[in-house]
This record gives structure tokens, sequence and C-alpha cells, in this order.
């Protein structure tokens, strides 16, 4: 696998950091400001190679213009076991908690939904190997940093993945706008999966077919639907809110 690249001051930021993953060389613009000047003194101290370029060079490395005078390489993504993802519950002693992704292929709603997942204390988000939007810097970037702190799965099937789990003990809860079940009603307090479906067109037949449960979240004022990372925002917070109240 190649290496990963990060671009933009804060995905750049945290990937120094290098819980996951090690950062292994960064890119600066040469007339950078003082955040730019403040990350290569972060990767000096870290023992990672600072080369001052210019801004083609950083556009080519980034694939885009939206860099920031920052673009580090770093140790491709790195995926783990659907048996880790579990593990990292039970070693916190919480209920499971996991976000799976029904074709999501836009980068920047992957993205998000991983910063979401990340900032909602998420154990980690569940992708199909096929009909997935690939780790990218544009996903990065929309992420700003939550690989660095969320577990990604990827697996052949995720209706064979969801009879695993609940074997396991987890309720699977797929997304869906015309489900009578609202998000607010639902109890999210044991261990469970959020499911949500790709743009346009949802959740696929099989993997409807696999949920316990399909809900939907209540809309008002003439609008129809939500975009999914926002949907999966909403419904992960939901979770949140529940587990934390009180």
């Amino acid at each position: 696998m190649s290496e990963g690249i990060v671009y933009g001051i804060n995905p750049v930021d945290e990937a120094l950091k290098g819980r996951r993953r090690k950062p292994l060389e960064l890119f600066v613009a040469r007339d950078g400001g003082s955040r730019v000047r403040a990350l290569a003194d972060t990767a000096r101290r870290r023992g990672v190679p600072v080369r001052d370029s210019d801004k083609r060079e950083l556009e080519r490395l980034a694939g885009n213009a939206r860099h920031q005078g920052a673009v580090l390489r770093i140790e491709p993504c790195s995926y783990v076991e659907l048996d880790d993802l579990l593990k990292i519950g039970r070693d916190r002693g919480e209920p499971a908690f996991l976000l799976a992704l029904d074709g999501v292929t836009d980068p920047h709603n992957f993205g998000a939904l991983l910063r979401s997942a990340a900032g909602a204390g998420c154990h980690g988000v569940i992708c199909p190997r096929d009909n997935s939007a690939p780790v990218t810097g544009v996903v990065e970037r929309a992420a700003a940093g939550a690989l660095e702190h969320v577990a990604l799965c990827r697996v052949v099937n995720l209706a064979r993945t969801f009879d695993l789990l609940k074997r396991e003990g987890l309720w699977i809860y797929g997304l869906a706008g015309e489900a009578d079940h609202a998000l607010y009603s639902v109890d999210f307090t044991s261990d469970l999966v959020l499911v949500v479906g790709s743009e346009g067109k949802g959740l696929r037949p099989n993997v409807r077919r696999h949920c316990d449960q399909l809900i939907s979240i209540p809309m008002q004022g003439g609008v129809g639907s939500l975009n999914v990372s926002v949907a999966g925002a909403l419904s992960l917070f939901e979770v949140v809110r529940q587990r934390h109240k009180g």
C-alpha cells in the first residue's frame, strides 16, 4: 500500500502526533505563516524531516490548492479486524458503539462521518471493501485528523458482518427516511451498530434486511432528507446523549 498524504493545518497537526500512523516527511511553504512555521517546529522536535517547498510542489503533492502551506507524507491508513473493534469497547467497560457505512462514496461525506464518529467516541467505523470511498487526502482533510482517533475496519460483506455482530449481542440500527421508528424513540444504551446508506440511494435492500430495526430522523419545515454526513452525526450524538444523560 502506498504512503498516505495529509494536508491542511489542522489535519497535519493531528497527524504529527502519530497516534496510529508514523509521520514520514513534512513539506511546508517557504513563505508560510506562523501556523505553518509552528508545524515545522513540531515536526523537527519529533524527528520528522521538513522540506521547504514552492506552491507548485505542494499542489502536486496534495492534488489541489487547498493545502494551506502544509503537506505531510504519512504511513498508509491501517485497518483493524472486527474483533479489534469489539475489544475497544470491552477494554473501556462501555457498551459497543460502532458506525457502519453502506456505500458512502463521496470523500467529503466519508471524512465528515469519520470526524463525527471520533467526536462521539464511537469505537470504530466499518465500511465495505468495494463501493466505498478510499482513504485519500480529501478524506483526511474532511476528517480533520479523525483517523488518528477512530479505528477503521474494512469487510467483504456488510450483511454477513452484521450477522456476526448480532451473535456477539449487538443490535443493528439502519437509518432510513421512511422508517416508522423515530430516532428519538429508540433506546441506544445497549451494544449497537448505526448504519448509514449511500448518498441518494440509502441502504441497499440486503443490508436493510439484516438490520434489526430501521429508524428515521423526524423532519419538519418541508425538507425531505438530510445529507448523509449530517444524518449520521445527528444519530451518533443521540447515542452520546442517551448514554451520558444525567
